[in-house]
């Protein structure tokens, strides 16, 4: 009763990385709580290939539910079997990745039991509430945070009287880590029918297809990127020349990919893809905050910009003070010159 829960997304017996990111948070909230970490996963012959990908975040328990109608993934079974689990198992907490299949079933799950739910959060922590009208202090309850209103404030919603307090996170926000205390372990197989009515299955997919990304963003340990300041999609070329000399992968904020000069797969924020890169170089970025949210946890920040006082320079560890038009062909060429 009361424990912490994570849905894991897979595509066919793959568990995607930000159910992992999830299991690694889950297990620091449940640890704080004095709970166990339990997890859900769902899918059509999953039975022995998912357990390995789930269990070593520090899973107490996990619930596997193997059926046929189950993959790929549809609204109606997947809302089932974790509203009448819910019921059962009455978690403090569920968490879900903010992807399309976790946007989806987020709401339905959180409608179903009239519980509260939070979207794209950047942070998780647990804490006390006191309610001002009524003088209430509520203890132990999920901080979830998210930038707001456009980015222009950072929120900190809570759900003081509606269980579970349920919160969806982009991939790439949490840091995924194999857990390295003891944890129960236990899986159990339950009977799918006695979850999902018949009915759930009215809905079937004649086609399912998965493209693959064209770069790997989310794991590169050295990010380039360049925001409206790059000036056109010409100026984004000088990045991709740097980022081929450091083995890096290219980024955009969003003002500069909604000028038309870059891809919006590579946009970096709070509507993008969040990097957690050793190198992160800023290239004319002012520094919103919601481009801000998506890359503060690099590990060293260096922000190329003629204004002294954009705001990214706040966050940053090296600040280069000039025109990126001058200063990038400039690291291209020192970089050609001393790379072996």
């Amino acid at each position: 009763m009361n424990n912490v829960f994570v849905y894991c997304e897979i595509e066919g017996t793959t568990v995607m990385e930000v159910s992992q990111e999830l299991l690694t948070k889950g297990r620091k909230l449940a640890d704080e709580l004095g709970v166990q970490l339990h997890a859900v996963v769902a899918g059509t012959g999953i039975k022995g290939k998912v357990e390995d990908q789930i269990l070593p975040y520090g899973v107490d328990k996990l619930f596997v539910f193997d059926g046929e109608g189950l993959f790929p993934y549809t609204s109606a079974p997947h809302t089932d079997i974790l509203v009448n689990l819910f019921k059962q198992e009455q978690p403090q907490i569920c968490l879900m990745g903010a992807t399309v299949i976790g946007r989806d079933l987020g709401p339905r799950v959180s409608s179903s039991l009239t519980s509260g739910l939070t979207a794209d959060c950047t942070q998780l922590e647990i804490g006390p509430y006191t309610d001002n009208k009524t003088g209430k202090t509520y203890e132990n309850l999920l901080y979830q945070i998210r930038p707001a209103f456009g980015g222009n404030i950072v929120a900190t919603i809570v759900n003081p009287d509606h269980r579970p307090q349920m919160a969806t996170v982009r991939s790439g926000v949490m840091k995924k880590a194999f857990y390295e205390g003891k944890a129960g372990g236990e899986v159990v197989y339950p009977a799918v029918n006695e979850y999902v009515s018949p009915e759930a299955y009215v809905v079937k997919v004649l086609d399912h297809h998965v493209e693959q990304a064209k770069h790997n963003l989310k794991g590169a340990s050295i990010v380039v990127s360049g925001g409206y300041g790059m000036g056109s999609k010409e100026g984004f070329d000088m990045l991709f020349e740097l980022a081929k000399v450091l083995h890096a992968e290219v980024g955009a904020s969003r003002a500069a990919v909604d000028a038309g000069f870059c891809d919006h797969d590579r946009q970096i924020g709070q509507t993008g893809v969040t990097v957690h890169p050793k190198v992160y170089i800023a290239c004319g970025i002012s520094g919103q905050i919601q481009h801000i949210a998506g890359m503060q946890d690099s590990g060293i920040i260096i922000s190329i910009n003629t204004d002294p006082d954009a705001p990214i320079n706040k966050i940053a560890d090296y600040v280069i003070t000039g025109p990126v038009e001058e200063v990038v062909p400039k690291l291209i060429k020192y970089y050609k010159q001393n790379s072996k």
